[in-house]
This record gives C-alpha cells, structure tokens and sequence, in this order.
C-alpha cells in the first residue's frame, strides 16, 4: 500500500464514521446507516478520479475500502447512543476527515502531474464532496455551506500549502503534511474559537426623498 493508498483508507474510515452519525441523527436503519457511510466515505475521491480519469476509481481498485466502510457503519450504529453529543463527534471527526482527504487528493493530482489549479480544485473536491453529499441526502445543513464557517476555505488553503511547498522546492511528502496540518488548523480553528468569513448583509434600501413640487 502507498502513502496515497494510506491517505484514501484513513479518509475513508473517518468520513464513514461521520456519515453514520448523521444517518443516526435522521434514525434510519441499519441499510441507510451503511449507505450513508458509503457514500460519505467514497464520494469524494469518486468525483476526483473520474475527472482525472484514472485507470480505476480507487474503490474499485481495492474494494477493501467499502468493507471499512461497511464496518464503521456497523460500529456506529451499535454504538451511537453512548456519545453525549453526536453532533459535536460530527464536526471533530469531519475535521479530522477533511485534513486527510485534501492531502489525498493534492497527491493524486501531482502524481499524475496536473497543473497546479487542478490539483487545488482536486484537494478541495475530495475533501469536500462526501460530506457535502451526506447531508444533503440527510436533509442537513451542509458543513461546507454554513455561515460564516471555514470549511472549503480551509481545504483550499491546505492545497494552496501544498503547492506552494512544492514550488518552492519541498519534497512532495512535506508538502502532504503542510497541507494536512492547515487545513485541520483553520477548521479546527473554526470549530473552537469561532474563527470564520465575512457574510453578506443585505442592507436596507435608502429611503425615497419627497419629490419636490
């Protein structure tokens, strides 16, 4: 197994345990639980190497990938009830999740020697696009769109770490991991010191001034 073969894996089976907890939160059964994990899990990455169009989408390459999967839906819907807050094991672990799902798809994309935009928008893609999928299909507010929140921002800034290390002459693998410790910096950051962007206020139109006779 490569270290990129590693970073799918470990993305997979976090990603699959944050897509259960949300099929916990709507009370589906054990069926939905693993769907949802599975789509969770493999979206991502899908979206990623169908547009780089590899030889194999990676779980289809190692279909292991669904069985981890598979057993963290498990482990989740068994377990679920003894976490105090799911909503809050959610976020942490979907943070988690983002900072190794980036590097993964930053990696792919150099390996197969993509121009850098490319390998931004894929880091983000495969970071992003799972989850964004799960809450969707779950009726949730997804993470990536709510107010205020660093979520894409930070997925993108990892891979513009990442880039940037290479150009300026870095090895690719500590380019991997400057990717992987901003982009779980600024989202972590997000999550417990309130850390996020400007939003849009409307703001009231100026009232008529009286017409003059």
């Amino acid at each position: 197994m490569t270290a990129l073969d590693a970073l799918d894996f470990a993305s997979v089976a976090v990603f699959a345990l944050t897509g259960a907890l949300v099929a916990s939160r709507s009370q589906l059964d054990l069926v939905g639980f693993i769907f949802i994990a599975c789509l969770t899990a493999v979206g991502g990455g899908t979206i990623r190497d169908v547009l780089l169009n590899r030889e194999l989408v990676f779980w289809i390459a190692d279909p292991s990938i669904l069985l981890a999967a598979v057993a963290a839906a498990i482990v989740v819907f068994f377990g679920a009830h003894l976490l105090e807050s799911r909503y809050r094991a959610i976020v942490w672990l979907d943070a988690f999740a983002l900072a190794i799902a980036v590097p993964a798809g930053v990696g792919v994309a150099m390996g197969l020697g993509h121009h850098w935009a490319v390998v931004m928008v894929m880091g983000v893609a495969t970071g992003c696009f799972g989850g964004l999928m799960r809450d969707v299909v779950c009726n949730e507010v997804p993470l990536v769109l709510k107010q205020g929140e660093i979520y894409a921002t930070a997925a993108f800034a990892g891979a513009g770490a990442a880039v940037l290390a290479v150009m300026v002459g870095q090895p690719v693998g500590y380019a991997l991991l400057a990717c992987s410790a901003v982009t779980f910096v600024l989202r972590a950051g997000s999550i417990a010191f309130g850390w996020g962007l400007p939003v849009y206020r409307a703001k009231p139109p100026r009232p008529e001034s009286p017409k003059q006779n």
